[in-house]
């Protein structure tokens, strides 16, 4: 397998920055897209359970209703794509049993002999668990795989905090599918004269950050 040679991954790194600016006549190719959401699903996750949904959207008309209910940024509508990261708000059986199922289809093995495997998954998912503070962290998990995998293949990116959940949820239908938004990433090419584009990253030094023992 070809590796990347390091120096490459860190200048990617280094280029990109939360776009505040989009060039709206600039679209993401489809092969990239495609790319960029094969990376999203192979985002690690607790026990592999991928309890999230990734809401992919690129529609104006409801773009424009979900700017309004995201203090009005223009990432939302400007972008190529847009992307609403959700986590699950329950964990029931059926998830473990879909996961489980699905682990058997793969490897070729019997959902019998993975018994023991969903007794521990349910013993740490009992009753009382904060599954979506949980899931919404693995939501978070696959956005850092999303924003590192859009800066390998050049593609701009912005994650944005800045929106009411609760309304991106009824705007979406979220609530009804057992799923609750966490985060929003926006994806696509950064404007011309977008001031932020020239502005030197700002980082500490590896040396402050960094704990070596």
């Amino acid at each position: 397998m070809a590796v990347v040679p390091a120096s490459n991954v860190l200048d990617q790194l280094r280029w990109r920055y939360a776009v505040k600016k989009f060039d709206s006549s600039k679209k993401i190719p489809a092969e990239t897209w495609a790319a960029l959401e094969h990376a999203i699903v192979l985002s690690p996750s607790s026990y592999g359970l991928q309890l999230w949904k990734f809401v992919v959207i690129t529609d104006p008309a409801l773009r424009e209703k979900l700017k309004a209910v995201s203090w009005g940024q223009t990432q939302i509508t400007d972008a190529s794509h847009l992307v609403v990261f959700c986590g699950r708000t329950g964990v029931t059986e059926a998830d473990l049993d879909r996961h489980i199922g699905r682990m058997a289809q793969v490897r070729g093995v019997s959902a019998d002999s993975l018994a023991d495997y969903k007794k521990m998954m349910m013993g740490t998912t009992r009753a009382g668990f904060p599954a979506v503070e949980w899931t919404a962290r693995q939501a978070y998990i696959a956005l850092g795989v999303f924003l590192t995998s859009a800066a390998l293949l050049g593609v701009d990116a912005c994650p944005m905090e800045g929106f009411e959940n609760e309304k991106y949820d009824v705007i979406l239908g979220l609530k009804e599918q057992g799923y609750a938004s966490a985060v929003v990433a926006t994806a696509g090419y950064r404007a011309t004269d977008d001031k932020y584009a020239e502005a030197a990253k700002v980082r500490f030094d590896v040396n402050d950050v960094i704990d070596r023992r």
